[in-house]
């Protein structure tokens, strides 16, 4: 249990946060999660042969300087909510081939910004910016989060794709991801 009523990562660690909320490794993309909401309205998408869905999911993510979010795609909008502890960077890659980087986070006066949206198809990675000790997030997906509509980014393949941001995405991505179990 939590021995403050503060939260930051001040005055918690990553560890506690983790225990308090439940929170499970997530498999492949990295960090910490735990579903915290999904919709009991089911939709099928226009134009999809796939299965109704949810119309929409969230998850609580934790992130630590070890455990960050690697490069991944989805067929889907997701939109980002920062909750607690350090700023995080996240690497944006776009279809048309440009980048940039967006700062998660309580700092205003330097840009962060405290939610964000990543369209669908464009390739996200996110970590904790330097010296940060754990940030808390959420996530929400519309319609639901489903492991067939995301895509682990491959390092080689990604820095093809975009030379100008090479070291930027060995940063956000693993050198040997696991391969996971779904």
């Amino acid at each position: 249990m939590l021995e403050s009523h503060e939260f930051s990562s001040e005055t918690h660690t990553a560890a506690q946060v983790v225990k308090a909320l439940d929170l499970q490794p997530l498999d492949q993309e990295g960090g910490y999660f735990r579903r915290t909401a999904e919709s009991g309205l089911w939709v099928k998408q226009v134009e999809s042969t796939a299965e109704a869905t949810r119309a929409y999911s969230v998850i609580y993510a934790l992130f630590t300087p070890d455990a960050f979010s690697a490069l991944h795609r989805l067929t889907t909008d997701e939109i980002w909510c920062w909750h607690a502890g350090d700023s995080l960077e996240s690497l944006r890659l776009y279809p048309d081939g440009h980048g940039e980087w967006v700062l998660l986070g309580s700092h205003l006066a330097m840009g962060s910004r405290l939610q964000d949206v990543v369209a669908a198809g464009v390739w996200q990675g996110t970590k904790l910016v330097a010296g940060g000790r754990w940030a808390l997030v959420s996530c929400i997906m519309a319609p639901e989060f489903r492991w067939e509509d995301f895509e682990l980014g491959d390092r080689a393949e990604l820095a093809q794709t975009y030379p100008n941001w090479r070291d930027a995405i060995a940063n956000v991505t693993r050198a040997n991801p696991p391969a996971g179990e779904r």
